[in-house]
């Protein structure tokens, strides 16, 4: 998959046209199939949405529908600037599919006037059912029935990925997906989305997730990376009395109890502690001090030192090489505020008009021959995936934290963040108390000798 995402973006950097198409930013994909009743393979590319107003260029898998050749749909496009071949074609055939002319009325009785609400709904329902897609059963349904089966309405775009383009297309000509992946190329959006070139994504979870889940129905996948859980180190306890648990957790444990039903830290802690109360979290795959009360009035307590930023956090992170080799300060402050990305949940966005404020200080330890680095995060804030966007976005550090697959790191290591220390006020008697984590794991990590 690595190898054929970087066939591609070679053949995009050696085409004039493709690279000024893609180079603003540009979701791609690669997906490599089996030929049936053969032991070759066949490298399938896509691109997600539009790229410079076309649909349908040579070398890519078509959109399993085209709204451009409805008109009105899109707009007036100009195609006249598209080369007869590129250098980015496989040579497979890219058939074009015939677009009924029911849109075309229907387009044409929503523009004459204000559109109306019922004639919005009549419009994007419409679209739902033309994008029909096959599943690895050999079944074929339209998004919208994908989508009310699990109750939902398929957001606006849905389909227009290059992950459910590329394995509609597969299963169509009898193609047996093995290997698939996004990526980014070319510049990161200002959206705000943590986006760098050349490196993988998962597919969004808003428009992709119902719909890659049930198009894989009868294909053999891994597991889901984001939901993977990694072996438990053994629980210890880095501090106890009669009002405060502190234990070091495992990476890929949930801290409290979730939705998944999974056996979460304080749920086997409870069976020999007794009830504890949650003060505080930390993401499933980071490890390190975590903090529990054993009274709800301690709760309230360290709860209220939290919110007040009374409390002082650490963390340490190991970090991807970046595209260039760090030229920056070795320590500093980072001020990205954050939001949810909607569609795209738990992924956070940078958004500077209506983000939260997320304030980092970062201290560089050690940056190692190939670029990857060891980094001392103190947040001053909590958000959500705080030290991970800080540490991926461009407008921070612009390295992925190493196993984040989520912001950008593609390898199949734990999440190499780990809650070093915490200080805080005993909530009964005000002393100062600072608990410090267990070092990570060294099974945790991918470093080697040669390169430590």
């Amino acid at each position: 998959m690595v190898e054929a995402a970087r066939k591609l973006i070679a053949a995009i950097d050696s085409d004039p046209f493709l690279k000024y198409l893609f180079s603003e930013g540009k979701m791609l994909g690669v997906l490599v199939c089996g030929k049936p009743d053969s032991e070759e393979t066949v490298t399938l590319n896509a691109f997600s949405g539009l790229a410079g107003g076309h649909s349908v260029l040579p070398g890519f898998v078509p959109p399993i529908f085209d709204t451009t050749k409805v008109p009105s749909l899109r707009g007036p496009v100009d195609r006249g600037s598209a080369p007869v071949t590129s250098p980015a074609a496989p040579g497979l055939p890219i058939p074009l599919r015939s677009i009924p002319a029911s849109a075309v009325a229907l387009r044409s009785e929503c523009s004459e006037g204000p559109s109306t609400s019922r004639e919005s709904k009549e419009l994007q329902e419409w679209l739902f059912r033309q994008y029909r897609v096959k599943n690895g059963l050999g079944e074929e349904k339209d998004i919208k029935d994908i989508f009310a089966a699990r109750g939902l309405v398929p957001p606006g775009g849905t389909g227009e990925c290059a992950a459910p383009k590329l394995l509609d297309y597969a299963f169509r000509n009898g193609l047996k997906p093995l290997c698939m992946g996004e990526f980014w190329y070319g510049a990161s959006p200002g959206s705000g989305e943590v986006r760098q070139h050349g490196r993988f994504y998962p597919s969004c979870t808003g428009k992709c997730g119902p719909l890659l889940s049930w198009m894989l129905q009868g294909v053999d996948v891994e597991d889901n990376p984001l939901q993977a859980t990694t072996g438990f180190d053994s629980i210890r306890i880095l501090y106890e009395d009669d009002t405060l648990l502190a234990v070091n957790k495992p990476s890929g444990m949930l801290c409290a109890p979730g939705l998944t039903g999974t056996e979460s830290l304080q749920e086997i802690l409870e069976k020999d502690y007794g009830k504890l109360y949650s003060c505080h979290r930390l993401d499933m795959d980071t490890s390190g001090v975590i903090l529990y009360a054993r009274t709800p009035q301690a709760q309230v307590e360290i709860q209220r030192q939290f919110s007040q930023r009374e409390v002082k956090k650490t963390y340490l992170a190991h970090l991807c090489a970046g595209t260039r080799p760090w030229k920056g300060k070795m320590t500093g402050t980072i001020a990205l505020p954050l939001a949810p990305d909607w569609y795209d949940r738990p992924r956070q966005v940078v958004d500077k008009e209506n983000g939260k404020q997320a304030i980092t200080e970062f201290e560089i330890l050690r940056i190692f021959p190939d670029g990857e680095m060891d980094v001392r995060f103190t947040p001053h804030t909590g958000r959500t995936h705080q030290l991970r966007v800080h540490a991926a976005s461009p407008l921070g550090l612009g390295r992925p934290i190493k196993g984040d697959a989520l912001y950008g790191d593609a390898s199949k290591n734990r999440l190499q963040l780990h809650a070093e220390s915490l200080s805080f006020k005993h909530p009964v008697s005000g002393e100062t108390i600072r608990v410090c984590s267990l070092p990570p794991s060294s099974e945790d990590t991918d470093r080697t000798d040669s390169a430590s």
